[in-house]
């Protein structure tokens, strides 16, 4: 949730957020009014109860042939005091419902616009040129024995697939250097669970406008994470952490669960766009003025990462359309994809300012001991989808894929022959 208080003094600011997003300005004015109903219900509230208070004593002064008329008067003002809290609980309700229909605010200079509006940051590496038709990675991988799409419908239905011997070394082995990465960066390594309750998947605002893409288990009201950002930012809700000595830092591996609602029609070839995959994400808690440094930081972890593996790839700045509803700016790494001729995303950083730990009360204490909201952050460091642009960049003439050095180790071998 954004702060009210930010929302207060800064209402155009606000306005022009949604408008940046693509998102109606007018629940900007709704929750202007349904802020200061609230108030009003408290205030009234708390008046009515000071009166009741002053009459209590009143009453227990009175002669005994005063008290009756006295007494009911009480009940009198103890039937307005109870309408009046009925009044503020439905003017929280209210509050609580409009505060929540608005996105973060987006932050100054990130662009305008939906999908396409994206600004190009930087472009890294070559792109390869082949002098024989390269293949896609779904035809590599079968020829090569990694992928194996078929059964995975057989078993699963659609976009389900299995990794299958080299396959399934080269996602552990990327995964196992992410997390090697992470570890030397000082972040702790975490395997969170994978089901979470409903508070938790709402505080990290993936029950919005894209609700429809998670997979909840209704028998016992769970749901199945789409990122590891989920369970790490519900790992400390409701706690006062120390952030003296800096940002807290986390990297979640866990499988992660997609629907792809909407999605038909795309990407319904090989891995790119599946139901299941795997991943390793940094999550960061830090005090709201360390954010954007600590932004930047995880895109530095993220770009480490693609050097790593060898792939051309370009970084952008996300349109406020496309953002989500939690993060202030994100940036993604996209790689080159020979067969599609197209950059594809393979990583996402977001700044979440305290959007996210306002909704999961994560705070901090600062300088005075005061507690304040903290600032969220997460970033894709190794997933699934990367072997894509690993087997479609590295590919050679004889139909073998050479490993990217820093993974050799863990694959066990340097190329991937059928």
């Amino acid at each position: 949730m954004i702060d009210l208080k930010f929302l207060r003094e800064n209402p155009d600011a606000v306005r022009e957020s949604q408008r940046t997003r693509g998102e109606d300005p007018a629940l900007v004015d709704a929750l202007l009014e349904a802020d200061a109903s609230r108030r009003a219900a408290v205030l009234a509230g708390d008046n009515l109860r000071a009166e009741q208070k002053a009459f209590g004593k009143k009453v227990g002064q009175a002669s005994p042939e005063e008290r009756p008329a006295l007494l009911e008067g009480s009940k009198e003002l103890a039937a307005k005091v109870k309408q009046a809290e009925a009044e503020q609980h439905e003017a929280q309700a209210a509050l609580d419902a409009a505060h929540r229909a608005i996105s973060n605010v987006v932050q100054e200079g990130a662009p305008a616009g939906g999908e396409d509006d994206f600004v190009t940051l930087e472009t890294v590496g070559e792109i390869p040129t082949f002098d024989f038709e390269p293949k896609d990675h779904l035809e590599l991988g079968e020829s090569l024995g990694l992928i194996d799409m078929e059964r995975g419908a057989k078993v699963s239905g659609a976009r389900f697939y299995f990794l299958t011997g080299f396959g399934a070394m080269l996602q552990l082995g990327m995964l196992q250097l992410a997390a090697q990465k992470a570890m030397a960066n000082g972040f702790q390594m975490m395997i969170p669970p994978v089901l979470v309750r409903p508070e938790i998947m709402a505080g990290t605002g993936f029950l919005g406008a894209h609700a429809d893409e998670i997979y909840h288990l209704a028998d016992d009201d769970l749901y199945l994470v789409g990122t590891s950002e989920v369970p790490l930012a519900g790992y400390h809700s409701g706690e006062i952490l120390d952030l003296a000595d800096g940002p807290k830092r986390y990297a979640g591996w866990s499988t992660c669960f997609r629907r792809e609602a909407g999605s038909y029609g795309k990407d319904t070839r090989g891995i790119i766009r599946v139901h299941q995959f795997d991943k390793v994400e940094m999550f960061t808690y830090c005090k709201p003025e360390d954010a954007d440094a600590e932004h930047q930081r995880l895109l530095g972890w993220e770009r480490d990462m693609l050097a790593a593996i060898d792939v051309p790839y370009r970084v952008i700045d996300v349109a406020g359309g496309d953002l989500g509803s939690s993060a202030a700016r994100k940036f993604d790494c996209e790689a080159w994809v020979p067969t599609q001729q197209a950059y594809r995303e393979l990583t996402s950083t977001s700044n979440c300012t305290t959007f996210q730990a306002r909704r999961l009360g994560v705070r901090y204490r600062d300088e005075n001991g005061k507690p304040q909201t903290a600032a969220t952050l997460n970033g894709t460091l190794a997933t699934t989808r990367w072997i894509v642009a690993i087997l479609e960049n590295h590919q050679q003439s004889d139909g073998t894929v050479r490993v990217p050095e820093a993974l050799v180790p863990f694959v066990g071998t340097d190329v991937l022959k059928p």
